[in-house]
Order: structure tokens, then sequence, then C-alpha cells
């Protein structure tokens, strides 16, 4: 689906990150980690169009045109969301539907039952009509996904999804990430739970200012310092994997 060509991301003509070669096959679950700083969110706002990168090329493959992005669902990290702004939880999640109703159109019957069904999959119903503000973190996240569940985006593209939520959230939407998978859509995350890494994402994508890794979880995962840890996790993801196959 997407292909890399010697990318270097940054801000004001800095480059935050070794140059990436690399291809993100259709229907791939990748994780990319790496410190702070090491540009993850900035390469996946790039890949999302919402920054230009510095040099290099990204291709589409399967669109009309290889420099045009296919329907993607961008979230972005909490931190960057105005929590304050006056909508419900319904409507915040019926803004999924703008790709068929358009930014002025009525929401329609069927995509009414959508974003109900999408917020019974995320343990949102009973809350729809909440404020926004009123949401904890792990509500807002459940919420958030929810939408990204009515946009029905081929590739979704998410920033930190994790971060500052509960164990029981943290389950459910990875149960709604595998679910993804399994219809074979793209899904790009950034993430920090090398654990969570090495048990849920076959690949991964590790960025630095010295070095890019790219590969299986098995084949990154056993680069890391705490190596004996690391290859501990991936080797068991693997077996998990094989059993499952």
């Amino acid at each position: 689906m997407i292909n890399i060509s010697k990318l270097e991301v940054g801000y004001e003509r800095r480059p935050v990150a070794m140059p990436l070669s690399g291809r993100i096959v259709a229907g791939s679950l990748t994780a990319v980690i790496g410190a702070n700083g090491a540009g993850k969110s900035t390469f996946l706002k790039t890949l999302a169009g919402l920054q230009p990168a510095i040099s290099g090329s990204i291709e589409f493959s399967g669109s009309s045109s290889k420099n045009k992005r296919p329907q993607l669902a961008y979230l972005p990290q909490q931190a960057e969301l105005d929590r304050q702004f006056p909508i419900s939880v319904f409507d915040l999640v019926a803004m999924g539907c703008w790709p068929q109703s358009g930014l002025f159109g009525g929401i329609s019957r069927e995509s009414e039952r959508q974003v109900l069904d999408a917020l019974q999959t995320v343990g949102m119903s009973e809350m729809r009509n909440f404020a926004v503000g009123e949401l904890s973190g792990g509500q807002l996240q459940r919420t958030l996904f929810a939408r990204l569940l009515i946009q029905q985006a081929p590739l979704i593209m998410l920033d930190e999804p994790f971060t500052g939520i509960d164990s029981q959230t943290t389950e459910l939407l990875l149960k709604v990430i595998r679910q993804w998978h399994e219809q074979g859509k793209t899904v790009i995350a950034v993430l920090h739970d090398i654990a969570m890494v090495a048990r849920h994402f076959p690949q991964v994508l590790f960025l630095s200012q010295q070095q890019n890794i790219w590969g299986t979880a098995d084949e990154v995962l056993c680069h890391f310092p705490h190596r004996d840890h690391a290859c501990i996790l991936a080797d068991e993801f693997s077996e998990q994997r094989r059993v499952i196959s």
C-alpha cells in the first residue's frame, strides 16, 4: 500500500530521524517505536499528509495516482485535542460520517444506526449524550475509536492510542485493532509499550537518529538494549502466531 524511499521527516527543514526506505504492505499491522524525539509522530503525520516531508518520496499503490493518499482515518494524541469544544459524544462520533454525507449534510437514519453500533462496540452507548469535556481519558479514547469505526477507512493511523488510559479500555481497543487487522485494514500505531508491541503487532518500525530498523517483531525487538527481555517477548509472540496460524 505505501512505498517509502529515502524519506526524511522533521520540522523547518531539520530532520529528526535517519532517512527511511521501506514498504507498508496492505493489510499489515505495524507498530512504530523509538525514544522520545525520534520522529515517530512526525513520521505518522507525514504519512497522513498533515505536514510535508523534508525529502524523499511516499507512493500509495492501489490509488488512481501514486501520489494520492487513499481514504484514511487518523487518531492524534489526546494532548492535541480541544476537550472543551461543546460537542456531545454522539455528535463527535457522527463526524466520522462526513465522507458519505459531506461536511454540511445531515446524518441519515442508516448513519445514525452506524453511530449507535459503534458506540455499543466501545461500550459508550449509555454516555452518548454526555459532553466530551465530561469524559475521562479512557472514555474519550473509546469515543474516538468509535469515530474511527464509522469512517470505515482502509488505512488507519494511531498516534499513542493507549497513553493515559485504563487497562480495561486498553484491552477493549486492542480487540478493535485486531478486528481491523482481520478485516484486511492497514493499521499503523505509534507505541511505547514494548511488551504490547511484542504480543500484538506482527510488524515493527524502530526509528532513531542513529538507525532505523524495520521488520517483524521477532527481528526488530532483539536489537533493543534489554536484549534478553525483548527477545523473550518476541519469541513468545512468534510462538503465539504459529499456534494461531
